[in-house]
């Protein structure tokens, strides 16, 4: 059974789903931490369900400035109030009564990833932490577009700096488009990617602050992974079409009890049969082993 909650992070509400499974409390929980400018809607429905059939509670949010939670202004990506929304998801989930504040995990995927191993850093508490095709790196993403790609940004990132420090309206960019698109993700299948793990009816605000892109040009959360304690799995794609694979494996080398392993997927299909079965299934082993529920 999914609940619909809400948290408090930073003065605002974080819009959050409980879902608890079957059987007496307190419960072991992993706390799901979506992508770039994802949302709840956007697929997560079906890792509460996994995760809960096999006896873990699921705490689902949306960050701060996107889909139903609060924030202004909308689409806003910044590191450190996101980092703050994992905190504070973390300090919810061990609050709550039907959850075992011993037995916490996270699980992030795509950029999501990110928050991840940053906040398994800031946590040694946790008892595991799971990522699935991870963007570990923001600079990786850009640098993979080349300089030219990122050259286009400076009038945008510049007005948007302006219209923020002045309180005006902000100045927005396309999250992902086409190749040769302003957009910051512009990888050719980037595009029909997001549209693929977009339900039928919802629509995807596809676009951010532009002033956004700076911090996730200079966001390295790789450089955490050696500070994380917990047993840290990384699932990654072998046909990865966002950033440079060979990050993950630094990171698998970095992190003290990371386990690595390889999946036939990009960064997409990796959501979507019959692959995301085969990493589920993993993760839930790995889940079950340091959680206490195999």
């Amino acid at each position: 059974m999914t609940i619909r909650t809400s948290f408090s992070s930073g003065g605002d509400r974080c819009a959050a789903w409980l879902t608890l499974p079957d059987g007496a409390g307190p419960h072991p929980a992993v706390v799901l931490v979506h992508g770039g400018g994802a949302t709840h809607e956007m697929m997560l429905g079906q890792y509460e369900k996994w995760f809960s059939a096999a006896g873990i509670a699921v705490l689902a949010f949306d960050f701060r400035h996107l889909g139903e939670s609060g924030g202004t202004p909308r689409q806003l990506v910044s590191q450190r109030r996101y980092a703050a929304d994992v905190d504070a998801a973390l300090a919810f989930a061990a609050a709550h009564p039907e959850i075992n504040a011993g037995r916490l995990a996270l699980w992030g995927t795509s950029f999501g990833a990110s928050h991840v191993v940053a906040a398994a850093a800031r946590h040694p508490e946790l008892r595991a932490a799971v990522v699935q095709c991870p963007v570990l790196s923001g600079r990786a993403v850009v640098a993979r577009a080349g300089i030219r790609h990122l050259a286009r940004f400076t009038g945008p990132i510049l007005s948007d700096l302006v219209r923020s420090a002045l309180r005006l309206p902000r100045r927005y960019v396309r999250l992902v488009g086409k190749p040769g698109e302003l957009a910051f993700v512009n990888q050719p299948g980037a595009l029909e990617g997001w549209d693929s793990v977009t339900p039928p009816g919802y629509e995807f605000d596809n676009r951010i602050t532009a002033s956004s892109g700076l911090g996730m040009l200079f966001y390295n959360a790789a450089a955490d992974a050696r500070k994380v304690r917990c047993p840290l799995l990384i699932c990654a794609c072998d046909r990865e079409n966002l950033i440079d694979p060979a990050i993950a494996r630094k990171v698998a080398d970095s992190a003290p009890r990371a386990v690595l392993e390889h999946f036939p997927a990009d960064h997409f299909t990796v959501y979507h049969p019959p692959v995301v079965e085969q990493v589920v299934t993993e993760q839930i082993a790995f889940l079950g082993t340091h959680l206490g529920t195999n």
